[in-house]
């Protein structure tokens, strides 16, 4: 039998044709799969390149060190509000660092003199402050100032003595414990406290004013003018220190045999003062207010009350104060309204008790037989 073979076909199959495509197939669906990977973790960067590339991308996230720069040129520059999120910015970015926290913890303390509810922030941020670094002054100081003004004296005591314990040399821990001591009645301990402060850093403007403040408690006015006045010099961008100046010129001025009106005239120049460098601060219209009702001058007073009042329509002390402008006019139904709406708000304990004072003193006049 004769078998017949047909020499222009191979002997074997050929496969490698085939197993090439599917190779190329593979590497194709790798490749692919590689590159979604790759956008997909990248997908920020690549889409920051993106944006870039057309004119629209972000700034870039500032570091630590350059926001807490920013917070300190405002925090001398008097803006405490922008401080207090440019430092509050750089201490998320680097919870360890004492010195951001320090510094933030002051700006707190700044804005708790208005706004009590951040000394409680600033006594997390000394805490925060000491867990960090125990050996570290500067959380101690925070922790004590915060409790001390959030009306626990005697609790910030030991915590500034266990600040000194690490540094027996850093100033603000005399500081904090000279105002504790003052509102416990230590007021030669305060006193000493105080000076000690001012003699290791006497540039210190915190210092001056809680000296001004102990002196005033012993009866020594003229020294702590001087102390005030010195604080205001040594920042004059911070308006606390104006209004603790003001304060002590009406002080004067209602001790003063001549009846005053040279430190009335003082005071108002102060509080002018405040408003050439923040003509937004609703607490210096109302302290102006105040000031021209101490010396009758009604009508003048009810203007700055009624600004206050355009700045802030929910600040119970410039309702009560704008009451109190308008009963010596007369105007008992704006004196009436004025107070009810001191009393509503209700957000400030003393204003509202004083208001409904008000009310209960004008009801009971409008019912005086004879009172026209």
């Amino acid at each position: 039998m004769q078998i017949k073979r047909d020499y222009t076909k191979p002997l074997f199959r050929d496969h490698r044709k085939k197993r090439g495509t599917w190779r190329w197939i593979l590497l194709y669906f790798l490749f692919i799969g590689a590159f979604l990977f790759f956008v997909d973790s990248q997908f920020s960067k690549l889409q920051l390149m993106a944006l870039d590339m057309i004119g629209q991308a972000p700034p870039p996230t500032p570091f630590a060190s350059e926001l807490a720069t920013q917070g300190m040129n405002l925090f001398m520059s008097g803006d405490m509000q922008g401080a207090r999120d440019y430092f509050r910015r750089a201490v998320l970015q680097q919870p360890q660092n004492v010195d951001y926290m320090y510094e933030y913890g002051r700006v707190l303390l700044e804005l708790g003199v208005d706004e009590p509810g951040y000394y409680q922030d600033a006594i997390a941020i000394g805490d925060q402050a000491i867990n960090a670094n125990s050996n570290d002054p500067r959380g101690y100081v925070i922790k004590a100032r915060a409790i001390d003004l959030n009306g626990d004296p005697a609790n910030a005591v030991p915590i500034a003595q266990a600040g000194l314990q690490r540094d027996r040399n850093f100033s603000p821990l005399y500081t904090a414990l000279s105002s504790a001591y003052r509102q416990i009645d230590r007021y030669d301990v305060a006193l000493d406290s105080a000076e000690e402060a001012i003699r290791l850093d006497p540039l210190d403007p915190s210092a001056r004013r809680v000296y001004a403040l102990a002196l005033i408690w012993v009866g020594r006015y003229d020294e702590a003018l001087d102390q005030l006045e010195q604080a205001v010099a040594l920042n004059p961008n911070l308006a606390s220190p104006y209004f603790e100046l003001a304060s002590m010129y009406r002080t004067l001025a209602k001790r003063d045999a001549n009846g005053g009106l040279d430190y009335y005239a003082l005071a108002i120049a102060t509080y002018e003062q405040v408003l050439s460098f923040q003509p937004q601060n609703a607490k210096a219209y109302l302290r102006l207010c105040e000031t021209y009702t101490e010396i009758g001058e009604h009508r003048r007073g009810q203007g700055y009350c009624e600004d206050a009042l355009t700045i802030n329509p929910q600040y119970p002390q410039a309702w009560r104060a704008l009451g109190q402008t308008m009963y010596p006019q007369r105007n008992y139904e704006g004196a009436i309204e004025s107070f009810e709406e001191c009393v509503d708000l209700g957000s400030d304990g003393s204003s509202a008790t004083i208001c409904a004072g008000c009310l209960i003193t004008i009801s009971a006049s409008a019912t005086t037989p004879g009172r026209s």
